[in-house]
């Protein structure tokens, strides 16, 4: 036998059946609530000062009966019946307002999140009469971003529209806008940059550089939200109701993925993930997609491996939804599920320590390479740089290679040596690295701390800059900062402006007159003969000389 839910504590034998005789009655699918049902939902609000709705299916059958208090009423969990980017739940919301009130933002939030095909409020007149009747649905995507349509009769026995040939035209609307935009098999995503220390210009800088992060990972920007707060929640970062918010838009616009900017601890993950229907990622989480992407050698996806590991490992808990139930602890909660839990650790931990245990024997390996290298007395520059500065593109360029180089983040992950030869005969290696980026996540900076130390054999350091790039500044720092953390802070550099080719001739010269180095344009070639010259200098000026001019002589030593 159907019974109602709800707030029903406390209900007389009276009410009870009052409400049980409710699944009996029938309505028009095309009108959106009978006169009879809500004369007969008020008469029971009217009574006990209490809201009462019914969700009803689009044959007009009562499915369920739900009793709130005087203000609102909560939903029975209806599972995901029809629901879907281009249908809707095929069920609308009846219920009463005992002040006649317009819809609440909380029956709005119930029609999107749910997707029902309408939410109706009955006003409740004071002699127990039903009044006012306020009804809303959902829009497709529009230009001005609007989610639902509002609507007013002054009285439920006015004509109604109708319901069936409404909803009817609003699916067909939803499925024409999905179908214009599916294009691939991209995922979409809503872009969040959160601003706490008041430097807004830096959270739109973040902004951007998520949306360059998004693009690499081939992921589709549907909307993006810059959200200025005093301090972090707690529980959901940007706080419960700008996530209802996100939540919402991004249902019409059909968004699979919530990316934030800041690294989210474990419990903002869990938290933000229980209260959207979303996929959801942090910064930390979408660079090491990217590297996962990109990485091509073994070495590469191993140390990607490992960063995943051990970003991983502190987020166990809970991670798998079927275990979340018994995470608890107390009564219910031993057993099994610690026992997995376990399991799942030690499993992480020793394939952690078996990562690290391949990358010290290629971090080995490498060193071997580098004292060969050395032998040969063949002095070393690396090429450093923000992400996407054009340091590949670069070495190119200088070296006449093919080089893997991309309009993206993380373009070259794995280190890249070529000869370069001077102009004055001098010869050296040159060496492309992984590009650096604001706040690399720390476990990534540990896994490819093998492949950093090519760095420390360098004898100069050509810091690649994006002199195009607004943030120039910012991301200078950011590579100052990681050269620190490597101790290659005192190591010889020389700051090359490259893509000089995008801004004005007296630009140009302004930035290098106020911070030193060489502007060049590693497309056109501008500026290479100056650069070669001042690396030359640079280098050979730090002692390097009568070793070169040793190594020119054997170099051209008649063999026997």
């Amino acid at each position: 036998m159907n019974e109602p839910t709800g707030n029903t504590l406390g209900l007389k034998p009276s009410e009870l059946k009052h409400l049980r005789n409710t699944f009996r009655r029938r309505v028009s699918p095309h009108d959106i609530v009978s006169a009879e049902l809500a004369r007969h939902l008020t008469e029971f609000s009217h009574e006990t000062n209490r809201q009462v709705g019914v969700l009803l299916s689009r044959k007009g059958e009562v499915e369920h009966v739900i009793v709130g208090n005087a203000h609102k009423l909560e939903l029975p969990d209806i599972g995901r019946t029809r629901a879907g980017q281009v249908r809707l739940r095929g069920l609308r919301l009846v219920h009463t307002h005992l002040k006649s009130e317009e819809l609440t933002r909380d029956d709005l939030t119930d029609l999107a999140l749910l997707r029902l095909d309408l939410v109706a409020a009955i006003g409740v007149q004071a002699d127990g009469e039903p009044g006012v009747l306020h009804y809303g649905h959902l829009l497709p995507e529009n230009r001005d971003g609007t989610l639902w349509r509002t609507e007013s009769l002054r009285s439920v026995f006015d004509d109604q529209p109708d319901f069936a040939a409404t909803v009817e035209a609003l699916e067909d609307e939803l499925a024409s806008k999905a179908t214009a935009r599916r294009i691939g098999d991209r995922e979409r995503a809503v872009l969040v940059a959160v601003c706490l220390d008041g430097k807004r210009a830096d959270s739109e800088a973040s902004l951007t550089e998520m949306k360059e992060l998004a693009r690499t990972a081939g992921v589709e920007v549907v909307d993006e939200l810059l959200q200025v707060r005093r301090q972090a929640d707690p529980k959901y970062l940007i706080g419960r109701g700008k996530l209802d918010e996100l939540n919402l838009r991004s249902m019409q616009l059909h968004g699979d993925v919530l990316i934030l900017d800041k690294d989210l601890s474990p419990s903002q993950a869990r938290g933000i993930s229980e209260a959207t229907s979303m996929k959801v990622l942090d910064r930390t989480q979408l660079i090491l997609d990217i590297f996962a992407q990109r990485a091509q050698s073994a070495e590469g996806k191993l140390q990607v491996e490992l960063a995943q590991l051990k970003y991983l490992m502190p987020r166990l808990v809970g991670a798998n939804e079927s275990m979340s139930r018994l995470m608890g602890g107390g009564v219910g909660g031993r057993g099994p599920g610690e026992t997995k839990l376990e399991i799942d650790r030690r499993r992480v931990r020793d394939r952690i320590t078996m990562l690290e245990r391949k990358l010290d024997q290629l971090s080995g390996d490498r060193r071997t390479r580098r004292r060969q290298r050395s032998r040969r007395e063949l002095p070393i520059i690396s090429i450093v740089g923000y992400t996407n500065a054009g340091k590949s593109t670069l070495l190119n360029a200088l070296t006449k290679s093919d080089v893997l180089a991309e309009d993206k983040l993380f373009a070259t992950l794995d280190p890249t040596s070529r000869r370069l030869r001077f102009p004055r005969e001098h010869e050296v290696i040159i060496t492309d690295t992984v590009g650096f980026i604001r706040d690399l996540p720390k476990d990534l900076v540990a896994a490819f701390r093998a492949t950093l130390e090519e760095l420390g054999d360098a004898s100069l350091l050509l810091h690649v800059i994006d002199a195009a790039d607004p943030a120039r500044d910012a991301q200078v720092e950011a590579v100052e900062k990681i050269l620190g953390s490597l101790d290659l802070g005192d190591r010889p550099r020389l700051k090359v402006w490259n893509k000089a080719d995008r801004l004005p001739p007296e630009q140009v010269e302004q930035l290098v007159r106020s911070h030193g180095g060489v502007a060049v344009s590693a497309v056109t070639r501008f500026g290479f003969d100056t650069l070669l010259e001042k690396a030359e200098t640079t280098l050979f000026a730090e002692g390097h000389a009568e070793k070169a001019e040793a190594l020119h002589a054997a170099m051209h030593e008649p063999t026997a």
